[in-house]
């Protein structure tokens, strides 16, 4: 939000620089995000002098040119060549001096220096409007008609106005402070407080009164709780034209473009005390009358930006008796705004229902001065001054005659609010005693109104345009910016407690993992909880009905809560590979969202996500691609690491994946993981393999917590390893070698691993071949010759018996 210096100080007399005065309203909570300064003309006519054209002759080698001598003031007349056809004689001109630098059209500077022409040297310029600035014409030089002597600047002359410019960054909670007396009446507490006691000027409207009665436009309200206050009134015979410098001034250092007298003080008094007005052309009302009703959805509406919108069967629009005129509080129509022919004028000043207006601005895609501020809420009680204060100007500005009494809708005053504050309440969050004298001074200084003062607190009103102000702890944190923050002591002394917290505390696993995840090439997203409902249609696990949707969703694209992690990590992996980063590893924490009968179900999610190459290219290690099986190996060191090893698996059962496996422990589900589908990945754009894994994060914290590490030491015999090549069934799988390999052998068995499996040409139909090998150890003695045949025989014989197999 931008405020203008020279305009607070038309409420306050500061005497202050604006670099203070910015830190003091930083420290006031309305942060200074920058300063910069602003000139009406850019430059300043700095270097710019009035001279008077003392001579003026032919060029002897231009037809076109002049050769003229100007008395800058100085006692030293200067030769400038001129191309201006008016230039003569006895005008008084504005003279670019050597050394000024002037800016074209677009904003580039560019200097002037002493230079010869066709053979004439000269020395400045005389300058048209355009080059200075101060208009368009380029027909001939500027001819002054004023009887200032040579050589005075000619920004005094044409009253440029110097100004800086606060950028604040204001929080969506200060909605009082939307406005130059918003800021000003904030400014004014916090000077109090550092002893300078200043009076906040606020523009008189005692001069308003009505002229005739002959332009009522009456005014009907279809429901007040979406438009508790509204007021009209109307004005005829006025002139649009052009605004004056000052006004101009005004809205062009606030980054607003001047249009007209009447759509200008619009504009100003909406910044300068913060309600929004809309200016109407009266002879554009069909029938003569408001109505500020809401209308049937899809009914067309076409806005000043030239868009035709579809209305929806919320949206609170101003109309005539005929057809709608402006969407409330959020934008004009195109056809009843106010033009160069206007003559007469219907200005509306409202209190429109925050919501509706946030809601309404939303869907249409609108963030306007206006609904900036109705959607955060404004003074409803300045509705009327502020009218006033808007006739007042347009009379002045324009002319015209005040037609109507001020129709004013307010059938539920909105009041004041009461709030009792205690003393040790005060003391308590602030962490030091303030004096009663020091925390009354402040209120009132904050228009908040002390009705009574107890021993233990004091009675309060708080003014209703104060939004924010609803509790104690609200209006102590008033005192305190006022106060100051940095004028709060520090103790001589730290209090601590150190907390007793379990090892298994969610954020502690979760970091765990994470630096795990990181150490094996992972990098960690974290998406959008939202997302689009059509996700939903991409899985037959994923029902539209059980979408937890937005109230206010900020689009369609953001409307509903995620049900799976999935989609918004290939979002991620395809925005990735659109920027040629190909080789992906990412695993996110997240949570997923679902609304059933009987209730509504987070449930917290680690997902893993890997595509293309396990590692980038290198030298000294050749490329491989991630397959299942590496993320097999992925997701076994996640479990280990939570020290759960007894898992069951079984084939997947969902459409996400082409092949996939679940593994569970006693019947709960922890991890699903695969290939995902093609047609998935196809709805993201993307044509490469993409492997994800979902873990079931609050079940592995729960398992974890119930396993328990064991330690042994190290054995001092040697291990053997023996190798089988087994030809078995297609359906024959190694968890099935493996969990029967240790069920024939407990004691001396420490391992059974795959090393090459072969399907193809020498094989019968049907057949594959596993080679395994398997590690024997006994951690008492050396294994004898005996010992170690008897039960590589026991293992032979088994799987020949229940798997089938053979050996090759």
């Amino acid at each position: 939000m931008k405020i203008s210096y020279n305009w607070l100080r038309q409420f306050l007399k500061i005497n202050r620089t604006p670099e203070e005065t910015g830190e003091l309203l930083t420290d006031l909570g309305l942060e200074v995000e920058g300063i910069h300064s602003f000139q009406s003309v850019k430059g300043g006519l700095k270097g710019i002098v009035i001279g008077e054209v003392i001579s003026c002759g032919p060029h002897e080698n231009a037809d076109r040119l002049k050769v003229t001598k100007v008395d800058l003031g100085n006692g030293q007349p200067v030769q400038i060549v001129c191309g201006a056809p008016n230039v003569a004689t006895g005008q008084k001109v504005p003279v670019a001096t050597v050394g000024t630098t002037l800016y074209d059209e677009k904003g580039t500077p560019w200097e002037i220096k002493k230079s010869k022409i066709r053979g004439e040297s000269s020395h400045g310029m005389i300058c048209a409007e355009d080059e200075l600035g101060l208009g368009k014409s380029h027909e001939g030089i500027m001819v002054l008609d004023t009887n200032l002597p040579s050589g005075t600047p000619a920004a005094k002359l044409f009253e440029i106005e110097d100004d800086h410019v606060f950028e604040i960054g204001l929080t969506p909670n200060r909605a009082d402070a939307m406005s130059h007396m918003g800021v000003a009446r904030d400014l004014k507490a916090g000077l109090q407080q550092q002893g300078e006691q200043q009076e906040l000027i606020t523009p008189s409207v005692s001069s308003f009164h009505v002229d005739s009665r002959n332009l009522r436009i009456p005014i009907k309200i279809e429901d007040a709780e979406l438009v508790p206050r509204y007021c009209g009134i109307t004005i005829s015979e006025v002139k649009i034209a052009e605004s004056p410098k000052w006004l101009q001034n005004r809205l062009k250092a606030i980054n607003i473009t001047p249009k007209n007298n009447v759509v200008d003080v619009t504009n100003y008094v909406m910044h300068e005390l913060g309600q929004p007005l809309h200016a109407f052309d009266a002879s554009k009302i069909s029938g003569g009358e408001i109505h500020v009703k809401t209308l049937p959805a899809g009914t067309k509406f076409t806005t000043l930006d030239e868009v035709e919108r579809d209305l929806h069967e919320e949206d609170v629009m101003i109309c005539d008796a005929e057809k709608p005129l402006a969407i409330a509080g959020v934008f004009g129509g195109i056809g009843s705004g106010v033009t160069s022919e206007t003559t007469s004028l219907f200005i509306e000043s409202a209190y429109f229902n925050p919501i509706t207006v946030r809601k309404t601005a939303k869907r249409h895609g609108l963030n306007t001065d206006a609904s900036f501020r109705y959607e955060r809420g404004i003074d409803p009680n300045i509705t009327e001054y502020a009218l006033k204060r808007a006739v007042l100007l347009i009379q002045e500005l324009a002319g015209g005659n005040v037609t109507s009494d001020i129709d004013d809708h307010y059938p539920k005053k909105i009041e004041d609010f009461p709030v009792f504050l205690t003393f040790d309440k005060i003391n308590t969050l602030i962490g030091q005693n303030l004096a009663k004298e020091t925390v009354k001074s402040i209120l009132t200084s904050l228009e908040i109104r002390v009705n009574n003062v107890t021993e233990t607190g004091m009675g309060l009103t708080i003014p209703a345009y104060r939004v924010d102000v609803k509790r104690e702890s609200d209006v102590i944190e008033e005192i305190l910016r006022v106060y100051g923050y940095n004028n709060i002591e520090f103790g001589e002394k730290i209090n601590a407690s150190v907390a007793n917290s379990s090892r298994f505390e969610d954020y502690k696993i979760q970091n765990l993992i994470s630096n795990q995840l990181v150490g094996q090439g992972f990098f960690e997203t974290m998406a959008n909880s939202l997302t689009s409902p059509a996700h939903a249609g991409l899985s037959e696990q994923l029902k539209e009905e059980h979408s937890v949707k937005m109230l206010n969703p900020l689009s369609q694209d953001l409307s509903v809560l995620r049900q799976s992690l999935l989609f918004s990590g290939l979002e991620a992996v395809s925005y990735n590979l659109n920027r040629k980063r190909n080789d992906l590893k990412f695993f996110e924490f997240g949570k997923s969202y679902h609304q059933f009968q009987s209730g509504k179900v987070e449930n917290k999610h680690l997902t893993l996500f890997i595509s293309g190459n396990r590692s980038g290219e290198n030298w000294s290690t050749t490329l491989q691609k991630g397959n299942f099986f590496y993320l097999k190996g992925i997701v076994t060191t996640v479990l280990d690491r939570l020290g759960i090893s007894e898992t069951k698996s079984s084939p997947v059962k969902n459409d996400i994946f082409s092949e996939g496996i679940t593994l569970n422990f006693q019947k709960k589900k922890l991890v699903e993981f695969g290939v995902v589908k093609k047609k998935i990945l196809k709805n993201f754009d993307i044509n490469q393999e993409v492997l994800f894994a979902d873990f079931n994060w609050e079940e592995l914290i729960e398992i974890s917590k119930t396993q328990q590490n064991k330690f042994r030491n190290i054995p001092k015999f040697q291990p053997v390893k023996r190798d089988f090549a087994l030809l078995l069934d297609n359906s024959v799988r190694f968890e099935d070698i493996f969990a029967l390999a240790f069920k024939t052998e407990q004691k001396i068995l420490k391992n059974v691993n795959l090393f090459d499996v072969y399907e193809g040409e020498n094989l019968p139909e049907g057949k594959k071949s596993y080679a395994v090998s398997f590690i024997l150890q006994d951690e008492t003695k050396t294994l004898t010759d005996k010992q170690i045949d008897k039960t590589m025989n026991k293992l032979q014989q088994n799987f020949e018996k229940q798997l089938g197999a053979e050996l090759r």
